[in-house]
C-alpha cells in the first residue's frame, strides 16, 4: 500500500494550494478530487442532465472517462480525452459540483476512480471526505479549515485574477450555502476525521501553512524518503 496524505476541509480552506506544495515538496502525486467533480458537472451540464435524475447521472457517468495527469505544479484534468483544467473553474460549475457531490451515485462512482489512484504511488490528496470515506487508511490526516470571511477573500481574489466577475457578497453567499449542503448532505458528509490533524489557516500565509502540514507528514514513522522529491 501507498503512503497517503489526506487533505480536507471547506471550500477555499487553502487544500488546493498546501496540497500541490506539499506534493511538488516530497515528490508525491497529486490528487485534486474536486476536479473530478467539476469535470462531472461540466460534462452533466453540457449534456443537459438534471442534477436530480440518478438513472441519467448513472448512464451519463458509464459513459464518461476521467482522468488526472501533468504534475503539482501543472496538474490536469481530462474528460472524454479533452483537457478541461480552465473550463471546470467557472462559479457555475463551482456550484454544480457541490450538488452533484450530494448524489450518491455520483459519490460511488468517483471514489473508486480516486481509489484506483493510489496503485500510482505515494500521494497527496485534497477533497471533503478522502480522511473518512476514500482513504479512511491514510497514513496521515489533514483538516485545513478557516473562518468564512477569510476564505471569501481568497475565493474572490481567485476569481478575479482569472477574469471571472463576481462580487465578495456573491462568493461569501456561494461558500456558505456550499458549507452547509457539504456538512449536512446523508452520503460521506464534510467532517473532521478521526486522528486528523486540525490547521486553522485563517492567521497563516501559504508558506507557514505548507510548512505545518509538511512538520506532520515528517513526523510520521512510515514516511517515506521518496526519489525525486526533496523528501526529508
Amino acid at each position: 500500500m501507498s503512503f497517503v496524505v489526506t487533505i480536507d476541509g471547506p471550500a477555499a480552506a487553502g487544500k488546493s494550494t498546501t496540497a500541490r506544495a506539499v506534493a511538488r515538496e516530497l515528490g508525491f502525486l497529486y490528487v485534486d478530487t474536486g476536479a473530478l467533480y467539476r469535470a462531472i458537472a461540466l460534462k452533466t451540464w453540457r449534456e443537459g442532465v438534471r442534477p436530480d435524475d440518478d438513472p441519467a447521472l448513472e448512464r451519463c457517468l458509464a459513459l464518461t472517462r476521467l482522468s488526472l495527469a501533468g504534475g503539482a505544479e501543472h496538474p490536469e484534468v481530462w474528460l472524454d480525452g479533452e483537457e478541461v483544467s480552465n473550463e471546470i473553474r467557472t462559479p457555475a460549475v463551482s456550484e454544480l459540483s457541490s450538488r452533484l457531490a450530494a448524489r450518491p451515485v455520483v459519490r460511488r462512482r468517483l471514489v473508486g476512480i480516486q481509489r484506483e489512484l493510489r496503485a500510482r504511488g505515494p500521494l497527496v490528496g485534497e477533497g471533503r471526505d478522502l480522511g473518512t470515506v476514500v482513504f479512511p487508511d491514510a497514513e496521515v490526516k489533514i483538516y485545513l479549515d478557516a473562518d468564512l470571511d477569510t476564505r471569501a477573500h481568497r475565493r474572490h481574489d481567485e476569481l478575479t485574477r482569472g477574469g471571472i466577475a463576481v462580487t465578495l457578497d456573491e462568493v461569501r453567499t456561494e461558500l456558505a450555502r456550499r458549507d452547509e449542503r457539504d456538512r449536512t448532505r446523508g452520503d460521506s458528509p464534510l467532517k473532521v476525521a478521526e486522528e486528523a490533524v486540525v490547521v486553522d489557516t485563517s492567521g497563516l500565509d501559504v508558506p507557514g501553512q505548507v510548512e505545518r502540514v509538511l512538520e506532520v507528514v515528517r513526523r510520521h514513522p512510515a514516511f517515506p524518503g521518496v526519489s525525486g522529491g526533496r523528501g526529508r
